[in-house]
Formats: C-alpha cells, structure tokens, sequence
C-alpha cells in the first residue's frame, strides 16, 4: 500500500483538482497532459475536473486568473499566487525557474497535490 492509499483509507478524502482554461490558449492541452501524469502518479483515480472558461461570466464567477490554471482544493498550484483580480479569459505566464512560461511547473502541481492528500489526512 502507498501512502496516498493509506491516507485514502483512513480518511477518504479525495482532493478537489480543477483545470481551468480558455479556447484559443496554447498550452492548454500540454498543461492538461502534465495534470494528467501527476494525478495518475500521486492520487489515481481521483477526478479533474476541467473548467471552461472561455466564458466571461464563467471566468468572473471562477475567479480566473489565466489560463491554464490549477487548483487543488481552491488553491492555485503556483506558491507565488496572487488574485489579480481581473477575470477577463486570457492566457496565463508563471514565473518559474527557467524564466516565464505559459504553465505551470511540474514540481508546484506535486507539491500542490500532496499538500491537498495530507491536508485529508489530518
């Protein structure tokens, strides 16, 4: 048994992931893949729930900072987040360690992830 099984077992916490996007962004579908990979690694089994927000009600009412965008349980992956506080469906640039990129580190969604299956264990 792993650890994210024991931490199911105990508490059957499932971490909320959401991918949220827009239409025309070009790194939508790498950004999802990478999601993906982590997920099945770390939490398999355990939904995305993918968020169009081409939409600007939708982006408004999703608080969209950009696209793409990861969440776990609420909280954006990247540790360096702050709501910018325009909505408007856009594309997204993170500050990573190779300079700026239009997703986020593999590395921030591992720990965003753990972060949310320790998070149920408590």
């Amino acid at each position: 048994m792993n650890d994210r099984d024991a931490m199911t077992d105990r508490t059957g916490h499932l971490p909320r992931i959401e991918f949220l996007w827009f239409e025309d962004c070009p790194n939508r579908a790498a950004t999802r893949e990478l999601l993906a990979e982590v997920v099945a690694e770390l939490a398999p089994g355990t939904p995305i729930d993918d968020i169009d927000a081409t939409d600007p009600a939708v982006a408004t009412d999703q608080r969209f900072p950009g696209s793409p965008t990861i969440r776990i349980d609420g909280r954006d992956v990247d540790p360096a987040f702050e709501d910018p506080g325009d909505y408007t469906p856009r594309c997204r640039l993170y500050w990573t360690d190779d300079g700026l990129k239009g997703r986020p580190e593999r590395s921030w969604i591992v720990d965003a992830l753990r972060a949310g299956l320790s998070d149920g264990a408590g």
